[in-house]
């Protein structure tokens, strides 16, 4: 593979990559039910609008999952292993769409796991440099995180002051990534 062609790659995967993180956070954020009024919402549903408001129009929500969201995510993560196998040289005919499906899907859990992997670790850190203090982007954060780490603190309660509900979401994150990566 060419200098060229790698860095194509590079820069194609990343922004599909950037494009689709953001169709994720905003389907994370309808489903929690955040503040739109955010300033980081607001840009979220400006950079995703384009493309999600036609095919809301087709794709209704069900049961409160905006699934317009998870079928855009879905055929643009599509759309990028195609273009990427074609930068690498491989031909469409070389790549079978059952494993190019499969592979979407693993890569958006995967996504969604570092979306929530990351929202935690910045979530500890704030606590530690500045505690009780407010930012349009940890709001967010905690209104992503709140719904899986109070049901953690239903079965383990903070001890001693300490909230244990972040450690051990990211240790069933971690295992959920360690085995979506043996799966592609």
């Amino acid at each position: 593979m060419s200098a060229l062609s790698s860095s194509l790659g590079f820069l194609i995967q990343t922004l599909g990559g950037l494009y689709i993180m953001a169709v994720l956070i905003r389907f994370l954020l309808q489903l929690v039910r955040a503040d739109f009024y955010n300033p980081i919402s607001q840009a979220i549903v400006k950079i995703t609008s384009p493309l999600l408001n036609p095919l809301r129009k087709v794709i209704p929500g069900y049961g409160g999952i905006d699934m317009a969201s998870l079928v855009l995510a879905l055929a643009l993560q599509i759309l990028l292993l195609y273009v990427l196998f074609m930068v690498a040289g491989a031909s469409p005919a070389q790549l079978p769409f059952p494993a190019i499906l499969v592979r979407s899907l693993v890569e958006l859990g995967l996504e969604l796991l570092n979306i929530y992997m990351f929202s935690l670790i910045i979530i500890a850190i704030a606590s530690w440099v500045a505690p009780n203090s407010y930012n349009p982007g940890l709001m967010l954060l905690y209104q992503i995180t709140e719904p899986l780490t109070s049901r953690i603190r239903k079965v383990i309660p903070p001890l001693g002051g300490l909230d244990f509900s972040l450690m051990v979401l990211v240790i069933i994150i971690v295992t959920l990534k360690n085995f979506l990566s043996t799966l592609a």
